[in-house]
């Protein structure tokens, strides 16, 4: 796996990925919908964003996708009881509906079936029903090596397209 620091780099490498990656929307039928950048989030960046403080989001990443849950501050905030969830990856802590901080990572290698079927109903029925999608994190949008996702397809943009230079 790639060191922290090179996650960083990766972020400085953001303005020249952006370029590449563009919303095809297919043949017009009508007005449609402006597309969003896609925001590419490193875990120190995310990091940011764990509701410490009163004039920032807060955000959590399911899965790979960012989601700002400020609305659910309550829940999230400081001092919530879902607080140590928010600011990193915490797919696997969603998936066993743990707070263990050995659970909060993206890491879903041995969950059960029951687990990664829990963790799909809480991604759709949870955060992709409630929450806006921010952005996705490097791992999602990246492979190890640093070089773009063939697979990667945004949650809220589904024509998104990669360009056939990547």
């Amino acid at each position: 796996m790639a060191a922290e620091g090179s996650w960083g780099a990766l972020a400085l490498l953001l303005p020249a990925l952006l370029p590449l990656l563009v919303g095809s929307q297919g043949p017009e039928k009508g007005p449609q919908p402006r597309q969003r950048p896609v925001r590419l989030f490193t875990e120190a960046e995310l990091g940011r964003y764990g509701g410490g403080q009163e004039d920032q989001p807060i955000y959590i990443a399911v899965k790979g996708v960012v989601f700002d849950v400020t609305s659910g501050k309550e829940f999230y905030g400081k001092g919530a009881p879902y607080n140590a969830l928010v600011g990193k990856d915490s797919t696997r802590g969603i998936a066993k509906m743990s707070l263990d901080p050995e659970d909060l990572t993206h890491d879903t290698v041995g969950l059960t079936e029951e687990e990664l079927k829990s963790l799909d109903e809480t991604f759709n029925n949870v955060y992709k029903a409630k929450y806006p999608i921010v952005g996705y994190t490097a791992r999602r949008i990246l492979s190890e090596d640093g070089s773009p996702n063939p697979n990667f397809k945004p949650e809220d943009q589904p024509h998104f397209t990669i360009k056939d230079e990547f």
